[in-house]
């Protein structure tokens, strides 16, 4: 078994002040209390106050000014997409969202990568995906699907939809454990990806847009279905 990981004080104090700006209790725009107030309020050390604050500046959620304070930054209009996990945890109404750009991105990967995919790209497709249907347990099956995905994004020849694609995935991290519904049995996770690199080992651009939709929207509705949702 894997030792979970032990919470500190500045693990704690950043949570929390994470959740109070994301919950809009520090507002964009606004400034925090000085330090010491802020400090106090939240009964922990000024240092630890700026451990915590340093993690959240780097997050993208304050900035700091010497000599005039520490604002919200307007995340929302200035941030990128890494912020997506931490706005899932805190919020699970992102994930429609996240599924629509899952969709228009993933369909159009597919696409690219029919085009696009060498020889010993469209091989690879086939022996991950034929390690989807050999896996045993749904973790395992479901992590055999994301190195499809993984690869079908690397046969675009093109690093910014590899590094889309881990973006989006990086996001359902936070849920991970309730998106597992398209994974609980491995031949059904096959049947349903086995269209999508049959027409990208094809090379039928068309055929594999078409494909990637219907199997993520049939992966979405499955899960979904298992947040409540559907």
């Amino acid at each position: 078994m894997e030792t979970l990981p032990r919470e500190t004080i500045v693990d704690v104090l950043e949570s929390r002040l994470r959740e109070d700006i994301l919950s809009g209790r520090h507002p964009t725009g606004s400034y925090l209390p000085p330090e010491r107030q802020l400090a106090e309020g939240y009964g922990v050390t000024r240092t630890t106050l700026k451990h915590a604050f340093g993690r959240l500046v780097q997050a993208g959620l304050l900035e700091t000014r010497h000599g005039v304070g520490t604002r919200v930054r307007d995340f929302a209009r200035l941030g990128g997409a890494d912020l997506l996990p931490m706005l899932v945890r805190h919020s699970p109404d992102w994930l429609g969202e996240i599924f629509e750009v899952r969709r228009s991105i993933g369909a159009l990967i597919a696409e690219r990568a029919a085009l696009k995919a060498t020889r010993k790209q469209r091989a690879e497709l086939r022996e991950l995906l034929a390690a989807v249907g050999d896996a045993e347990g749904v973790d395992a099956v479901q992590l055999a699907d994301v190195e499809v995905h993984r690869a079908l994004a690397r046969a675009t020849g093109n690093r910014v939809y590899s590094l889309l694609t881990n973006t989006l995935f990086n996001a359902y991290l936070p849920l991970r454990s309730h998106l597992v519904g398209p994974f609980l049995d491995a031949a059904a996770a096959h049947a349903r990806l086995e269209p999508v690199v049959a027409a990208v080992s094809a090379g039928d651009g068309p055929a594999a847009r078409a494909a990637a939709d219907a199997y993520l929207a049939a992966t979405e509705r499955i899960m979904l279905k298992g947040l409540g949702i559907a």
